[in-house]
């Protein structure tokens, strides 16, 4: 909640207009112009933040690009954060994918060129000997969670240098906008550690430092030096790491995650709101995920932490180990992942399928990479998701295929942005008769068959990260364990469950964001609790815990302090 007790500060004239956490632009009250030297630097109507909205509203509307509306949004942000967060708690559903996916993704490769003012913290490799100088340059005292990203994998845009910071800030602002976490908590740091996008070192106005990235060592150093850097500053402070590329990403988790109160939600995040989506579609079915057989298509640190998870569904349901594994299959560009395959990553290994199984299966001789067809006609696969960026993998003959197998497929073409997509909604419902039970990574408008409009659910992490979030603080959770976001997938399948009455989606509706962040925040730090990750709590007191962290859009009343 917002707290509504007066706010002493010693910002005064310019200096208070030009700090977007404080600045209130017209809705500083008359009193507050003659106290704090602002008479005459201000129009003089006084305004409420609602009249603020409405304006800040008709200027966004005036914009016809997305890319222009994202660059407004941002502009209103560096000027008035809760002028910026109102309008997005007015107009959530129309303004997230331009603050986040899809049109973020064009804001990184555009950053330097559209790049207008500071926000967050760019730690340069060149510059690590003044780490500490450079966090306490940070005016925010209390910073609870921070977005850090190296922009070496952004979306499925690839290496992005800096420009991933755009990532960074976005996900922050949905971790207020939807979780209620005040932006006064929150910080996006971009770890520059140089590019190998080679149109980024050509271009003469990229801000990031022009070389290509530094070498394993250096970087692994580089990672764990600002790592301890930020628990030196902000002690127990929650860390979410961003569009790392997959040979650190699983790493840096392994090395931090039982220290340091840590995820990485294109591993992590990713498998919990696409568990929770599975979860809720074979509700639909009226199934268990444990009867499923599921294909990856796309073995990197995102599909397989999506699978891993899964398989701890599975096991959960009744499954040993051994038998979930069996039940999932992991395709890439060499075909389907198997234990004879050179170069598999530690994580791969054991996802891959043993040789034995596809010297059983119906193949042309000699073939010991099974294609997607071939896994498809071999397993009766009943779920299809795609993670590899790559548009257009799931043809009408692959959708076709599964149909014959499967009356009612579960197809999930997650990759991101939305051109990214392994297909269209339309075209799967198009090919399946409309049986077809679709989600996506992107937004998709609703997609029509046969008379029937289908929602399309956007099987998206803000469903889950700003719930995990406000958890995690307001139970001051240790660290991060599988079993809180296992915790979290659950609670958001039967959250959609409960909504499926009203509409043949999947997952609940994008409106209901910030209840079901609550949701998740309580069940998320229960657990915690549990697991003896956090001090024990009353329900009472957590739930007393999650509306005070729970902040929202509004101005409060300013005394000057001398």
């Amino acid at each position: 909640m917002t707290d509504t007790k007066p706010i002493y500060i010693s910002h005064a004239g310019p200096s208070l207009l030009e700090t977007p956490l404080l600045n209130k632009g017209s809705a500083f009250s008359e009193g507050e112009r003659l106290a704090f030297n602002l008479i005459g630097l201000l129009p003089p109507r006084y305004e409420n933040i609602e009249d603020q909205v409405k304006r800040a509203y008709m200027q966004f509307k005036s914009f016809d690009e997305p890319i222009n509306q994202h660059i407004y949004l941002r502009a209103v942000q560096d000027n008035n954060e809760t002028l910026f967060y109102g309008l997005l708690k007015e107009h959530l559903v129309e303004m997230l994918p331009i603050i986040y996916t899809p049109t973020v993704g064009e804001a990184c490769e555009h950053f330097s060129d559209i790049y207008r003012s500071a926000r967050g913290i760019i730690v340069s490799y060149e510059e690590r000997q003044f780490i500490d100088e450079m966090l306490r340059s940070v005016t925010k005292n209390k910073v609870k969670v921070i977005v850090v990203t190296d922009g070496e994998r952004v979306l499925g845009l690839g290496d992005q240098g800096i420009g991933g910071m755009g990532i960074a800030i976005g996900k922050l602002a949905i971790y207020t906008a939807c979780g209620g976490i005040s932006p006064a908590y929150t910080l996006p740091v971009a770890l520059d550690v140089g590019t190998n996008n080679e149109t980024l070192l050509d271009d003469p106005h990229y801000m990031g430092t022009r070389h290509p990235r530094i070498k394993q060592s250096e970087y692994d150093a580089f990672v764990d030096q600002f790592i301890d850097a930020a628990q030196r500053r902000w002690p127990g402070v929650m860390i979410q790491f961003e569009d790392f590329a997959q040979p650190n990403a699983m790493p840096i988790l392994k090395r931090h995650r039982n220290q340091v109160c840590c995820f990485n939600d294109d591993i992590q995040g990713t498998a919990t709101v696409t568990l929770g989506t599975l979860l809720s579609a074979c509700q639909k079915k009226g199934e268990e995920l444990k009867q499923q057989t599921v294909i990856f298509v796309g073995s990197g640190s995102a599909g397989c932490g999506i699978a891993e998870q899964i398989i701890k569904a599975m096991v959960a349901q009744g499954l040993t180990d051994a038998e979930g594994r069996a039940r999932v299959f992991m395709v890439d560009r060499s075909g389907l992942l198997t234990d004879g395959m050179d170069d598999l990553r530690d994580f791969m290994k054991n996802l891959a399928q043993p040789l034995s199984l596809i010297n059983k299966w119906n193949l042309a001789p000699n073939n010991n990479h099974p294609s997607l067809m071939d896994v498809i006609k071999n397993t009766k696969a009943t779920i299809l998701i795609g993670v590899s960026g790559k548009p257009g993998l799931f043809t009408e003959d692959i959708v076709r295929e599964m149909v014959k197998a499967c009356s009612r497929p579960i197809i999930l073409p997650l990759s991101n942005p939305s051109q990214h997509a392994e297909a269209h909604p339309h075209d799967v419902l198009e090919w399946t008769n409309g049986k077809a039970i679709v989600a996506t990574g992107s937004p998709f408008k609703p997609a029509k068959y046969d008379g029937e409009t289908f929602e399309i659910s956007q099987c998206n992490n803000s469903y889950v990260f700003p719930g995990v979030g406000l958890g995690v603080i307001s139970c001051n959770a240790k660290l991060i364990s599988d079993e809180m976001l296992m915790a979290a997938s659950r609670t958001l399948a039967d959250l959609s469950l409960n909504s499926q009455g009203k509409t043949n989606a999947i997952l609940p509706p994008l409106t209901s964001l910030t209840e079901i962040s609550r949701k998740i925040a309580s069940v998320v730090a229960k657990t915690a609790i549990k697991q003896e990750l956090a001090r024990e709590m009353t329900d009472n007191e957590l739930h007393t815990a999650i509306e005070h962290n729970f902040w929202t859009p509004a101005y409060r009343e300013y005394h000057r302090i001398a």
